[in-house]
């Protein structure tokens, strides 16, 4: 038995949207095939149903844009773009690599609308590190209220993406490659 669990956005009260299952990433193309699913470490999971229980009474959700990514998809990030200040290098293993990161947002619970967050998911820019002043104050806000949600759930912080968030010791989880989710497999 692997150590991942299924991440279902109506058991969590979230929406999930995986970038690397559509072409709307950095790479232009999808990296997950069609039956890509959210998978987190079973540790990881009820981290992320607290921060989610955590947003839901201020009227936002979190939605989540790449949780549980298998060593072959770094392999295919970095290979397209090898940038260690936003992409981990694959012979040292990404957190999301071990099942226990996850990328996200905030939206607003009633519209289903994104809120600012100054840049883009994956705007592999100084503009994506955590405490830049040089975003819109709004912006800056959404920032920080991510972060005080994650925090307050155990979730540690990646400082150059405002979308990324671990979990504490991460580097003590080994790396899982595709293969550990057998016929549910990530890639294509």
């Amino acid at each position: 038995m692997h150590p991942l669990v299924p991440i279902a956005a109506e058991d969590y009260g979230l929406h999930i949207r995986l970038a690397y299952a559509t072409p709307d990433n950095f790479t232009g193309k999808p990296v997950y095939g069609p039956a890509a699913g959210c998978w987190l470490h079973a540790e990881a999971a009820p981290l992320l149903r607290k921060a989610a229980e955590l947003a839901r009474p201020l009227g936002l959700a979190l939605r989540v844009l790449d949780a549980f990514r298998p060593s072959e998809a770094q392999w295919a990030l970095w290979a397209h773009t090898p940038d260690p200040e936003f992409l981990a290098d694959p012979r040292r293993g990404s957190t999301h690599s071990r099942g226990v990161a996850v990328d996200l947002d905030l939206l607003d619970a009633a519209t289903g609308q994104a809120l600012d967050m100054g840049t883009a998911f994956d705007a592999f820019t100084p503009l994506s590190h955590h405490a830049v002043i040089a975003i819109p104050a709004e912006a800056q806000r959404n920032r920080l209220l991510l972060l005080g949600l994650m925090n307050a759930a155990g979730w540690d912080f990646y400082a150059n993406e405002w979308w990324h968030y671990q979990m504490h010791d991460a580097a003590r989880y080994p790396l899982l490659s595709d293969s550990v989710l057998g016929a549910e497999r990530m890639m294509g």
